[in-house]
C-alpha cells in the first residue's frame, strides 16, 4: 500500500471532518521518550520478603485466574506485603548528584524507602528524596496538551490524512483549531502525534534522590521499600487411608505455597523468603514502619526447595533457588517435600449444646431452660502429631488442609472435607474437621433440675443418647461444657469422664454397631 502524507489546512478542514466524524479507532500515541536511569543494572540482584495476612482459604478465586481475564484488586485488598531490595552497581560522582532508579512497584510505601551504598556507606549520604508516580496516559496527555498543537492522522485508502492544530477540548470527542482559525469537532482518529513528552509525565514510577558521594566511582548500592499488593498462603493436600480399626489409619501429606503479585511490578530470578508468623502492624494501612534486613542465607535443601529456620519469634522460609514473579501473577510452589505414612486417628466428637452456644456468664446461671437445647450432629476430626518421627516434626503455616480418600472401587480420590489450621509448632498435634457423621447422631436433654437460692446450691442432671446405624462400632468423645458456675462436682457418672479445664469435661464413650448408649450424668453447682 502506499502511504502519502497530506496536510490539511484551511479549505480541506470539511474534508477532515467528514473522514473523521463518527468513527472510533482508537488512540495510538507516538512519543519518543529518551531518559538516562542510571539504576538500571541488568546485573542486579532482587530480593523479596513476602508477609501474609491472608485468612487460609478465603482469597477469592478470581486471583487464580490467568491473564488476560486477571481481576486486579484495589491496593487495600490484597491482604499482604512485601519488603523489596534491589542490589545495582552504580557509577557515582563524587559531590552531589541526582539519581534515578525506576522499576519500583506502583504499590510502594514511599515512607519506607532507603538507599544506601554498601561501598562507603559512611560516605554516601541521601539528601532528598522523592517519588514520581504521575505516570504517562492517554488522558492525561491530551490535558498536558489542551491549547497546545497537536496532529492528529487518519488512513483513508492509501492516504494518510492529518489535521494539525491546537487542542482546545477533549470533552465528547477533540476539538481542534487549526492553522486558519477553522474550529472542527473530531470523533475519531487512526494517531496522535505530540511534539514531547510534556514536564512531569513519566512511563514508570521512579524514585529520584538527591545524593552527596565521598567517593567517586562504581558503588554497590542497597534500594529497599515496602509495597503493597503481594500475599501468599498455604494449601496442604491429605490423603487419608484408614486401616483394619476404623478410628486410626495413615496420611499423605503434602504443602504448596500461593504467592499472588498485583504490586505493579514484576520481579525477575529474584531471591524469595515468606515469613510465617502474627506479625504486628500498627494498622492494616500502608504504615508499616519495620525493615527486615538482608539476612545470612541458610544452606539450600539438595532440591533447591524451602529451607526453614527460626527467625526471632516468627519462622522464616527461605527458597534456595531464584524464581520470577511476573507482575499480575499467581506461582505456586512446593513448600516441602511430600511426606507419607503418618499415623492419624479420626475421631468422632459430640457436642450436644452446638457451637453457636455462647460461652459463660459472671454470675450462676439459674435459668432452668437456659442451655437445653440439643445438637444432633456428631462431628468427624482427623488428628496427627506434627513429630519427627513421622517425618515432619517442622513448623507448619497457618493454611488451609483438603483431605481425600481413596475409592477402591476405581482408585480415585475422592474429597471428604477440609479445614484450615493455625500457625502449628513441631512437636503440637495437628486437629483437622472433615463434617458431620451421616449415620451417627446424638441427642441431649436435661431430666433433673433443683436449684435452692437460699443454700446457693443448683443441681442438674443431663443424658445424652448416642446411635450407631453404622455396621461397625464406633468410639464418640462426649464433650459438655458446665456452663452454669465455676464450682461444679460430677456425681453418678454413667462413664468416667476427663476433665479438659474448669469448665469443660469429656466422655468417652463406646457404642456397638447398630446400636445405642446412653450416657448420664448429675452436676452440682455451688456459689
Amino acid at each position: 500500500m502506499r502511504i502519502r502524507k497530506v496536510t490539511v489546512t484551511g479549505g480541506r478542514a470539511a474534508l477532515v471532518q467528514r473522514l473523521l466524524r463518527d468513527t472510533s479507532i482508537g488512540l495510538i500515541a507516538a512519543i519518543a521518550v529518551s531518559t538516562s536511569v542510571a539504576a538500571d543494572d541488568p546485573d542486579g540482584t532482587v530480593g523479596l520478603t513476602i508477609y501474609s495476612s491472608a485468612q487460609p482459604g478465603a482469597i477469592p478465586p478470581e486471583l487464580y485466574r490467568p491473564a488476560p481475564d486477571a481481576v486486579i484488586y484495589p491496593p487495600g485488598a490484597i491482604p499482604g506485603y512485601a519488603i523489596v531490595r534491589h542490589d545495582r552497581a552504580l557509577d557515582l560522582e563524587q559531590g552531589r548528584q541526582a539519581l534515578r532508579f525506576r522499576d519500583v512497584a506502583a504499590l510502594i510505601d514511599p515512607t519506607t524507602v532507603r538507599f544506601s551504598s554498601l561501598t562507603d556507606p559512611d560516605g554516601t549520604r541521601v539528601l532528598e528524596q522523592n517519588f514520581q508516580f504521575d505516570l504517562v496516559s492517554a488522558e492525561k496527555l491530551m490535558n498536558r496538551y489542551l491549547d497546545r498543537e497537536i496532529t492528529l492522522e487518519r488512513s483513508v485508502g492509501d492516504e494518510v490524512l492529518t489535521l494539525t492544530g491546537r487542542l482546545l477540548s477533549t470533552q465528547g470527542g477533540m476539538t481542534i483549531e487549526d492553522r486558519d482559525g477553522q474550529i472542527h469537532l473530531v470523533n475519531g482518529y487512526s494517531a496522535v502525534r505530540f511534539p514531547e513528552l510534556p514536564g512531569g509525565l513519566i512511563t514508570r514510577p521512579t524514585l529520584v534522590w538527591d545524593v552527596s558521594a565521598e567517593r567517586g566511582g562504581e558503588h554497590r548500592t542497597r534500594v529497599s521499600y515496602e509495597t503493597q499488593g503481594m500475599t501468599w498462603w498455604t494449601d496442604y493436600n491429605v490423603i487419608f487411608r484408614e486401616g483394619r480399626n476404623a478410628n486410626r489409619g495413615q496420611l499423605d501429606l503434602s504443602a504448596w505455597v500461593s504467592i499472588v503479585n498485583q504490586s505493579g511490578a514484576s520481579y525477575p530470578e529474584a531471591k524469595l523468603k515468606l515469613i510465617a508468623g502474627d506479625v504486628q502492624r500498627v494498622t492494616p494501612d500502608r504504615v508499616y514502619r519495620q525493615r527486615v534486613e538482608e539476612t545470612a542465607m541458610m544452606g539450600a535443601a539438595a532440591d533447591q526447595g524451602f529451607a526453614e529456620k527460626a527467625f526471632f519469634e516468627f519462622h522464616l522460609y527461605t527458597l534456595g533457588r531464584p524464581t520470577t514473579l511476573p507482575d499480575n501473577s499467581t506461582k505456586q510452589l512446593e513448600l516441602f517435600p511430600d511426606v507419607a505414612d503418618v499415623p492419624a486417628e479420626k475421631l468422632l466428637v459430640y457436642y450436644g449444646l452446638g457451637a453457636g452456644f455462647g460461652g459463660f456468664f459472671p454470675d450462676p446461671v439459674l435459668d432452668r431452660d437456659f442451655g437445653t437445647q440439643s445438637n444432633q450432629k456428631v462431628d468427624v476430626y482427623l488428628r496427627f502429631d506434627n513429630a519427627k518421627q513421622h517425618g515432619l516434626g517442622i513448623p507448619l503455616p497457618s493454611g488451609r488442609m483438603r483431605v481425600s480418600r481413596q475409592d477402591e472401587a476405581d482408585a480415585s480420590l475422592e474429597f471428604i472435607g477440609e479445614d484450615v489450621i493455625d500457625h502449628t509448632p513441631k512437636d503440637e498435634k495437628v486437629l483437622i474437621r472433615l463434617g458431620s457423621a451421616f449415620d451417627v447422631v446424638g441427642e441431649r436433654k436435661q431430666i433433673d433440675y433443683q436449684v435452692d437460692v437460699k443454700a446457693r446450691r443448683l443441681q442438674e442432671t443431663i443424658e445424652i443418647v448416642l446411635r450407631n446405624h453404622k455396621d461397625e462400632k464406633i468410639d464418640v468423645l462426649v464433650r459438655e461444657n458446665l456452663y452454669r458456675w465455676l464450682n461444679w462436682e460430677i456425681v453418678d457418672p454413667s462413664v468416667p469422664f476427663d476433665k479438659v479445664d474448669a469448665r469443660t469435661v469429656e466422655f468417652p464413650v463406646h457404642v456397638d454397631a447398630d446400636g445405642e448408649k446412653t450416657l448420664r450424668y448429675t452436676v452440682r453447682y455451688s456459689w
